[in-house]
């Protein structure tokens, strides 16, 4: 405790009077906290949540929203036997009836309300902790625009328990806390008849807002991604370009778009192509919407109307593939035509339309460009990418409705997790259904009534439970594709009235579908594929009168595919497994969608990730060759980066270099032994751009034929902002001679110096400039890694020998600290040499480790961990003192490299 009490001290006099005297932890510092792009005030309540033993919040406003997000929290501290307080208002009447509703569905939470004549508008968060409290108090509301996007100041402070400042603001909340009163349904009751009266409008939107949305709404102008797109193709078309493709994420007015394209071109004839029926009548209306004109120009061909002499034709490709129907038009009496939803168009039905017709443009617009068959939208399309909204990008524009994903472990039956074998009466017992029931309640949804659509792996588990939650009072009823579309039809309209809460599919509802309302998505099957969890995700998107965001509830099994959750989630096709955990490590935001993980949840994903292959050959043939669709030519190593692809460092760990990964993929290129070699070297050890110098040198020498001098080379660095010292200089010429290396590795990378230094000019080995210069294929690869190896350069500090929080391996840190030779394998723990002395800590211990030497290394908190040295080594030993003299004198630097299990030689900094 009185160590406890020191490092308070020492937090406070850094905070306050010295930070540059007062060394103290992160964690008790006094800090200020605000939004920004990569760190949001919601993040800090998290962790304080997740550390804390109780907790009181005093806030006035509160969200539907927030409480959505923070719910898998407070279920987590459930578990524990931890609990909490809030003590909020009916202030203005900002916070919704239905908030309070939410509030008492919460066990470990007591709530208490002040009534509005109090006036109170208090932001604080108290959370006890052992032995202190951290005080977070400032402007932020409990609300998703003050904990995410608004521009908030909170400042937290950490004080131990009987400190002054810590008893006036728990005696001031604890006075407030007396005054109110129970949050309970009664309250509520009463508080919803007299809602109306309490609400102020003139506080929340003035009149002229009103009339701003009014105007806004009376003519419908594109918004900033819609005009980007627009140039877009504006620009291709100057470029003499026929045709183009569009990506657009599900709900961000992909339709819009193309009217306001059609409304620049003023085609003499339009026609707008679509593979359903049902879409055909909403896209003219849209259409008309934007263009206006004649009722009379708009005109629809399907099985039910033709109206084939409409300026604006809309049909769907049954009805215009047919013969008789295609011969009747002559090949150019479209000078404009739409594709809509063109990843179809590898039918025979869309070949035969789009060879017929010669349109002056051709336009096609899809969600989902990706194909599970051989077809390549983006070849029939020439290539021309015209423009690309994926799901994060318009959330982040804020263009779709928000989500708030909540990932939750499944029901177990009788002790055992529900996996990918799980018997069919499993998933449909009552005690599953029973908790699935509970979680719905529990976590929500946005609006004042149900509209929620339940993804489930079986046609007969669809039926059943439809039928049990019907029974349990939650009307539902199942559509399967064995359902005519007729009947879907009939029974989305009945959804859209209420009839049904819930519609429980399987595939049915992965694309084409629109239900604006649908406020509530759940997944109560294993993820297959991160395209369809996007699908599915993406049926609530769309925004909706009365819908605030979607909840998303994903019952997480112990299926092998998780890890592809948040794989759909990110956006993140690395295969890179650290980067996947990292996104889990903390709630990941995108624009004011989040999303967030019960810790045992959290916890089989992280066990799906750690035991699965996500560089299997197929999948990686797959991202492969989804990339080459898209570029129409072989993708490099800096393609894949450029494109958020596999992570270019991840196919060379399996494959050396990205020539023997092209092999594989059965394209023609060739290179020599001695090439190969060069190209393994330059991949495996300079990619990962943890150092700027060899990389720099590199591309100087193969653009010149003669030499680059050390002068030159230095303005270089400079000018990157890398460091010139001539220890650096020096380790990375050893490198480049390979002198650094042991010999089994020199073999393996050609056995030669790359690079020679003479009279301080740096020259270029001959072999390998004249392979540069004579084979075409090993310049293009050799190029490409410098290229890619450059860019990744701009993660890392070069500046510094090493960056903080970055991951190295035990031979990257023998480089990096610019020893002479390769002593990775000698390296037990610690190793002092060349004025540096790295330490190596696995932190947690394999259970086979023998005890002598499970050391009890361990974090104290965030800035501080105990670390033990080998066995049976003293303070006074020969070896710990010259740690310890050399530390203390400034002249041994000792960064600490922590890796979290044996597993792999993958160590981070810290």
């Amino acid at each position: 405790m009185h160590q406890l009490k020191e490092q308070l001290a020492n937090a406070a006099l850094a905070g306050l009077v010295d930070n540059q005297k007062y060394i103290s932890q992160d964690e008790y510092l006094p800090k200020l906290l605000f939004n920004t792009p990569t760190d949001h005030v919601k993040t800090h309540l998290d962790e304080e949540l997740l550390s804390c033993s109780s907790f009181t919040f005093a806030v006035a406003f509160i969200t539907e929203s927030v409480l959505t997000m923070l719910k898998p929290k407070l279920a987590d501290l459930y578990e524990k036997g931890i609990t909490g307080r809030i003590i909020t208002s009916n202030y203005l009447g900002f916070n919704n009836p239905k908030v309070f509703k939410e509030l008492l569905k919460i066990p470990n939470l007591k709530v208490r309300i002040l009534e509005q004549s109090d006036s109170f508008h208090a932001k604080g968060y108290i959370f006890n902790k052992p032995g202190y409290q951290s005080i977070i108090i400032g402007s932020s509301n409990l609300t998703e625009t003050a904990l995410i996007r608004n521009y908030e100041w909170n400042l937290r402070i950490t004080s131990y328990e009987n400190a002054a400042l810590t008893d006036q603001v728990i005696q001031e909340v604890e006075q407030q806390w007396q005054r109110a009163s129970d949050l309970s349904e009664e309250w509520i009751t009463s508080y919803e008849k007299n809602y109306q009266n309490i609400i102020n409008p003139n506080l929340w939107e003035s009149n002229d807002l009103i009339n701003d949305s009014k105007a806004q709404y009376s003519k419908i102008v594109p918004n900033n991604m819609q005009s980007e797109a627009l140039n877009s193709l504006d620009t291709l078309r100057a470029e003499g370009k026929k045709k183009a493709l569009i990506v657009s994420a599900t709900g961000t007015g992909k339709t819009f778009l193309g009217a306001f394209d059609v409304q620049k071109v003023n085609p003499k004839r339009f026609l707008f192509i679509v593979h359903r029926e049902q879409i055909l009548t909403a896209a003219r209306d849209s259409f008309k919407k934007v263009l206006g004109g004649n009722p009379e120009d708009y005109g629809i061909l399907s099985g039910n109307e033709a109206h084939k002499d409409a300026r604006y034709l809309f049909a769907t490709i049954q009805t215009l593939s047919k013969d008789a129907v295609l011969s009747s038009f002559n090949p150019s009496d479209f000078d404009y035509i739409l594709i809509d939803e063109a990843h179809k168009s590898g039918a025979n039905s869309y070949h035969k339309v789009f060879y017929y017709f010669k349109p002056d443009f051709l336009l096609g617009m899809t969600a989902t460009p990706e194909r599970t068959d051989d077809f390549n939208i983006y070849e029939l399309f020439d290539y021309n990418l015209a423009y690309e909204i994926r799901l994060q990008k318009a959330l982040e524009e804020d263009m779709l409705a928000p989500f708030h994903y909540i990932g939750i472990k499944d029901f177990e039956f009788d002790g055992e997790v529900g996996d990918d074998k799980t018997r069919l009466q499993n998933l449909i017992s009552e005690e599953r259904m029973y908790y699935v029931e509970k979680q719905l309640d529990y976590y929500g949804y946005s609006g004042k009534a149900i509209h929620g659509l339940i993804f489930c792996s079986r046609t007969d588990e669809a039926v059943e439970i439809a039928k049990i939650l019907t029974n349990k009072g939650l009307p539902s009823i199942s559509l399967t594709g064995e359902d005519s579309i007729k009947y879907r039809e009939q029974v989305i309209k009945d959804f859209k009235k209420g009839i049904y809460d819930y519609i429980v599919t399987v595939d049915v509802f992965n694309e084409g579908i629109d239900i604006p309302c649908v406020n509530q998505v759940v997944m109560l099957r294993n993820t297959q594929s991160s395209i369809v969890f996007i699908q599915q995700l993406g049926r609530g998107l769309r925004k909706y009168p009365g819908k605030d965001f979607v909840t998303v509830i994903d019952f997480i099994g112990n299926y092998k595919n998780n890890y592809l959750i948040p794989i759909a989630l990110t956006g993140d096709h690395s295969r890179n497994k650290n980067s996947l955990r990292s996104k889990l490590s903390t709630d990941q935001i995108i624009g004011m969608s989040t999303v967030n993980f019960t810790e045992v949840a959290k916890q089989r994903i992280y066990s799906s990730i750690n035991n699965s292959n996500l560089t299997e050959l197929k999948q990686l043939r797959d991202d492969y060759q989804d990339l080459k669709k898209r570029l129409g030519r072989v993708p490099l190593l800096f393609d894949f980066t450029m494109h958020g692809s596999v992570d270019s460092t991840v196919l060379i760990n399996r494959f050396n270099n990205h020539y023997e990964f092209l092999l594989k993929m059965k394209e023609d290129f060739h290179l020599s032994i001695f090439e190969d070699s060069i190209l393994t070297m330059i991949s495996k050890e300079l990619l990962n751009g943890m150092r700027i110098h060899e990389l720099l040198l590199l591309k100087l020498l193969l653009q010149t034929d003669k030499f680059v001098s050390k002068e030159n080379l230095l303005e270089q660095l400079k000018a990157h902002d890398a460091r010139t010292d001539s220890q650096t200089l020096d380790s990375m010429l050893s490198i480049l001679e390979l002198s650094f290396y042991k010999d089994q590795d020199k073999l393996k990378y050609g056995n030669t110096p790359y690079v020679t230094l003479d009279n301080n000019n740096y020259f270029l080995n001959k072999k390998i400039a004249d392979s540069y210069k004579n084979n075409t294929t090993f310049k293009l690869l050799i190029d490409d890694v410098i290229k890619t190896g450059l860019l990744k350069a701009t993660d890392f500090n070069q500046l510094k020998p090493l960056t903080v929080g970055k991951k190295y391996t035990r031979k990257d840190a023998c480089r990096l600290l610019n020893w002479e030779k390769d002593y990775s394998s000698t390296i037990y723990g610690y190793k002092q040499a060349f004025n540096t002395c790295p330490l190596f800590i696995t932190y947690a211990k394999s259970n086979d480790i023998d005890e002598g030497i499970k050391y009890e290394d361990e974090f104290l908190n965030s800035q501080t961990m105990r670390m033990f040295t080998r066995h049976p080594r003293k303070i006074d030993s020969k070896e710990i003192q010259a740690m310890v003299q050399g530390n203390q004198s400034g002249k041994v630097e000792m960064p600490l490299f922590v890796k979290k299990v044996m597993m792999k030689e993958l160590i981070s900094t810290i």
